[in-house]
């Protein structure tokens, strides 16, 4: 009679089950800290402090004030004011919006932006990916472009086809 060594523990399926639910639900803790942590930590970079420094001789051409789009959502919100001059918009140090993936900043020319304004299908001018969730930073306006053009700048996410926050722009006088 011949006896064979055990290969190993006994596999139970209740065992593989937790293992599998347990890597899934640290990598997704982890994937999101890690999104959330990263885009909170960044500072304004170099070209971003400079461009919005205080007593710069450029003329303001208008500004406004991030607003939350839909109250009742607590997860796509923003605060905050931003500048216009004749070749960038700044975003002040007051800045934020909630996290979350692919935010663009865009001018479109309509006023009274709100979620059910279908602002993929206007005029709009995308001046690139959100560089931080938080805090100054500037976008240049494209040679060409007439900022009094367009009536608002809104936060866009991309990924989701959904309006953050939109923000009135305001002549200067």
């Amino acid at each position: 009679m011949t006896r064979s060594a055990p290969r190993g523990p006994a596999t139970d399926p209740a065992i593989r089950w937790h293992l599998v639910v347990g890597l899934l639900i640290g990598v997704a803790l982890g994937s999101g800290g890690g999104y959330y942590f990263a885009a909170h930590s960044r500072s304004p970079s170099a070209a971003d402090s400079a461009a919005a420094t205080p007593g710069r001789a450029d003329a303001v051409r208008a500004g406004g004030r991030f607003v939350q789009a839909d109250p009742a959502d607590r997860i796509h919100y923003g605060s905050g004011g931003l500048t216009v001059y004749d070749d960038r918009i700044e975003l002040g140090e007051d800045f934020a919006v909630g996290p979350g993936p692919k935010y663009h900043l865009y001018l479109v020319p309509q006023k009274g932006v709100d979620p059910d304004t279908r602002v993929e299908e206007t005029m709009f001018i995308d001046l690139g990916p959100l560089k931080s969730f938080t805090g100054i930073q500037a976008y240049p306006i494209p040679a060409g472009v007439a900022v009094r053009d367009y009536a608002t700048v809104v936060v866009w996410c991309e990924q989701f086809n959904t309006l953050i926050s939109p923000a009135e722009l305001a002549a200067s006088q």
